[in-house]
């Protein structure tokens, strides 16, 4: 045999390659399989991954959005000005009102930067702003510039904002809130925003949280409109049965005041309640079952400083 004819190492090497177990070369069906297989493995893998990573993705999403959204979290003086003076986002601009009320009371000289924003917040359309303005003001109760504007949310349409007020002027040793705190006492009536045929979501004794929709109305122009209740109590009385037609302004369901409510109105008129608050305060002395212990010892502590406030002074 000429030296031509035989295979050279390499080529040798090759044809040994294409060689199955059996000594055969591996036909086209065969090298299609192969292929087949290797993508399907490979797609496979991928998959896998694909799985894997979704629980870290839940997890990391959950935690942006907590973390965007949780109160703790420090801002920075860039987005405390951007979120005091943007309101698009309501949830960013009550995160800096929260982060403001610590301020004030770590350093009431740095935070005092951001008064003019709280001011302006104070006046704004939304009631959520006018509210917890009202609570990031009695925190300085050193402003002169926040107990005018106090005093001017005594007067705003939303219950819950002159309670935020009431409240916030006690801070200040200003009384001109007492008759609103006798209010947070009484119970508070729902009315109907529009004419229409009611249908209540709740129920007798229900807690009702405040901004809860407690019924709804059907006008008979498009959908229902919903009846939100203004303050937080407990659904006492149905003024009107269920399905019935109703006027707009009609009283629809009784609020009786909840316990916070009862216990914030009577912390407040320990320190500035006069003679004239003393009988409402007094019925939360009585030995009933819905009144708990510690509102019966609070409302007792309340009547004692008021009748020692009241008694000429030798």
């Amino acid at each position: 045999m000429h030296s031509s004819d035989r295979p050279s190492s390499d080529r040798a090497s090759a044809i040994q390659k294409t060689h199955n177990e059996n000594g055969r070369a591996p036909a086209p069906d065969d090298a299609q399989a192969e292929s087949l297989r290797h993508t399907q493995r490979s797609a496979s893998r991928r998959a896998n991954i694909a799985v894997s990573l979704i629980p870290v993705l839940v997890i990391l999403i959950t935690f942006l959005f907590w973390y965007q959204t949780w109160f703790g979290r420090r801002l920075s003086d860039r987005e405390m000005q951007q979120y005091l003076t943007d309101t698009s986002v309501p949830h960013k601009s009550q995160h800096a009102l929260a982060q403001l009320a610590d301020e004030i009371a770590r350093d009431r000289a740095h935070a005092v930067r951001w008064y003019p924003q709280v001011l302006a917040l104070a006046e704004n359309k939304e009631a959520e702003f006018r509210l917890m303005s009202a609570w990031v003001m009695g925190q300085d109760n050193q402003s002169p510039q926040f107990h005018q504007a106090l005093l001017r949310l005594l007067e705003d349409s939303q219950p819950m904002v002159r309670r935020n007020a009431a409240l916030a002027l006690v801070r200040f040793g200003d009384a001109s809130g007492e008759a609103e705190l006798r209010n947070m006492l009484e119970p508070f009536n729902l009315i109907a925003p529009v004419a229409g045929t009611l249908s209540f979501r709740l129920k007798v004794s229900d807690e009702v949280p405040r901004g809860s929709v407690a019924a709804r109305i059907n006008s008979g122009n498009g959908e229902p409109i919903e009846v939100h209740s203004p303050v937080e109590g407990v659904l006492s009385e149905l003024r009107v049965s269920d399905g019935a037609t109703v006027v707009a302004g009609e009283k629809i369901a009784i609020l009786a005041p909840s316990e916070q409510q009862i216990w914030e109105s009577l912390r407040g008129l320990y320190f500035v309640g006069g003679t004239q608050s003393l009988a409402d305060v007094e019925r939360f002395t009585r030995n009933a079952p819905e009144i708990s212990e510690r509102i019966r010892e609070q409302a007792a502590a309340t009547a004692k400083e008021i009748r020692r406030r009241a008694k000429p002074q030798p």
